[in-house]
């Protein structure tokens, strides 16, 4: 009995992942720049392998229209999947990102306000002050997230416009054009 031929791919990337898991962010997640920043290095695996994956998804679609259970054009067919993966993933960063955003705001508001009473005592008015001032690093840092994923999205959306000249998300998706608008407008 002959061998079975190997899957395409490399197997890291074949392998499925564990059950996929479901991360709860939470203001801590936000407040913990480190547990941040490993979360949005998590979720930007896709957009870092893109390449690999348009071939792999290519491939996968066109040993299904040679078995026959394929239906349309093979890079069509791949571009749609790969474009949903995309905008799936890209909404949510987005919102995590905009979640930790408001959540650092609302932080750095509520040690304003308490520094701005009258009956804080020095110690008390030093301590808020320091803390403050690291609510702002963290405000920064998370601020900054947006403009990365603005990068991101951009050079993914370039290897993919690369491998999928012709694709255009259909208008019957109004979700996936506007973030191939955004994406295409650079935002």
């Amino acid at each position: 009995m002959a061998p079975k031929s190997p899957a395409l791919g490399s197997l890291a990337v074949q392998a499925p992942s564990l059950a996929p898991k479901t991360v709860h962010v939470s203001p801590s997640t936000c407040h913990d720049m480190s547990l941040f920043k490993d979360l949005m290095k998590e979720y930007r695996k896709l957009d870092d392998t893109i390449t690999m994956r348009l071939n792999r998804t290519t491939a996968q679609f066109r040993d299904r229209d040679r078995s026959g259970l394929g239906t349309g054009n093979v890079e069509d067919q791949a571009c749609a999947y790969m474009w949903r993966e995309l905008t799936e993933n890209w909404k949510r960063r987005t919102d995590i990102i905009q979640y930790c955003v408001d959540v650092v705001d609302k932080s750095m508001q509520e040690k304003q306000s308490v520094l701005q009473t009258q009956d804080v005592d020095p110690s008390t008015q030093r301590r808020i002050q320091g803390e403050l001032y690291t609510e702002e690093v963290k405000r920064n840092m998370v601020h900054n997230e947006l403009t990365v994923e603005k990068i991101v999205r951009n050079r993914s959306l370039d290897a993919f416009r690369s491998r999928c000249k012709y694709f255009e998300p259909p208008h019957s998706d109004p979700e996936s054009r506007q973030w191939w608008d955004r994406a295409r407008d650079g935002k």
